[in-house]
């Protein structure tokens, strides 16, 4: 099979390889798009590898049709049209998948769109629910309010009957976060979000941060009482000058900090099964939809990756496996 390898300038390139060999719990998909994530910038740079036994091939987001199944998966069939994170090998013609972490793609999606919602709705809803225990009414600051994930929480959230307060990095991104349902879209090139909370009384139950560095400071500052704060990257570096843990106490601060890829089987497979519970429906009757900024043919994933790294994306960036 054709897959997408890294050579020695971190620069994609199409090699060929032998298909993946599926366990019985798995399930092999052809692969006919998939999602950009950050994971694949960071692997590619030799900063974020792949967990223990798993490929060593970029791509953690995959849309297309299974093509073989194990001897004990009961609930997939062949030619299925099916989306699922993976924890390697989504760059590729083909990618294995564990048949419990499957999703179904709604009949109206197409395998693009397929290919935008796994990463972002499941770590938004893992964010927000899992983690943060989110209930209707609540106040939620989300950061990188364009990004995949971004735009999927302000979903989630909006869903749940939040309020929701977003900070961007530019006015289009402001637009696009506003038509998604977000109630206050600061843009951060302009307004700083303590200042902004401070003049508006406004302090925030739930909190979703990919910046982390002096944000973690700040995201203390307007935090809420008993509030939660969950971190997802650190865009902005690892360390925080000016972290005040009397803050912390004396608000009752809950600090997370969460990765979904190195999460273990079981652990997806829950997660899976609890979306789909919680949101399936809404998923399939278009109440809730991924947001596409491009789809691009494979060949020009360097093109991809270099938008997502100079921030130009909003909402997804997807490949199409031709």
């Amino acid at each position: 099979m054709h897959y997408l390898h890294t050579d020695d300038s971190h620069t994609l390139v199409l090699s060929q390889t032998d298909k993946p060999i599926i366990g019985d719990d798995e399930c092999l998909i052809k692969v006919q798009a998939i999602g950009i994530n950050r994971a694949d910038l960071l692997q590619k740079a030799g900063k974020y590898p792949p967990p223990p036994g798993e490929s060593d091939i970029l791509g953690i987001e995959v849309s297309g049709e299974i093509v073989e199944v194990g001897k004990k998966v009961n609930d997939w069939q062949i030619s299925g049209r099916v989306f699922a994170l993976v924890p390697g090998g989504g760059y590729a013609e083909y990618a294995k998948v564990k048949a419990s972490h499957l999703m179904a793609l709604p009949k109206t999606m197409s395998v693009e769109q397929g290919a935008a919602i796994a990463e972002t709705f499941l770590t938004a809803y893992q964010s927000l629910f899992a983690l943060a225990k989110l209930q209707p009414k609540e106040r939620v600051l989300i950061h990188a309010g364009a990004s995949g994930v971004g735009c999927a929480a302000i979903q989630l959230a909006k869903a749940a009957g939040c309020f929701v307060t977003t900070t961007v990095g530019s006015d289009e991104k402001v637009k696009a976060c506003r038509k998604l349902g977000a109630d206050e879209v600061l843009n951060y090139q302009q307004q700083d979000f303590t200042v902004w909370a401070k003049q508006h009384r406004c302090q925030f139950d739930v909190i979703i941060d990919v910046v982390a560095g002096e944000y973690v400071a700040k995201n203390i500052d307007v935090a809420a009482l008993d509030g939660r704060i969950v971190t997802l990257a650190i865009l902005g570096g690892r360390f925080s000058q000016h972290f005040d843990m009397a803050k912390m106490l004396g608000k009752r601060l809950s600090l997370y900090a969460s990765t979904l890829r190195n999460r273990s089987d079981d652990y997806k497979a829950n997660l899976v099964t609890n979306f789909n519970r919680d949101f399936g429906g809404k998923l399939s009757d278009e109440t809730l939809q991924p947001v596409i900024d491009s789809v691009m043919p494979w060949q020009e994933a360097n093109l991809a990756h270099q938008k997502m790294a100079n921030n130009r994306n909003i909402g997804k960036l997807v490949l199409r496996v031709n």
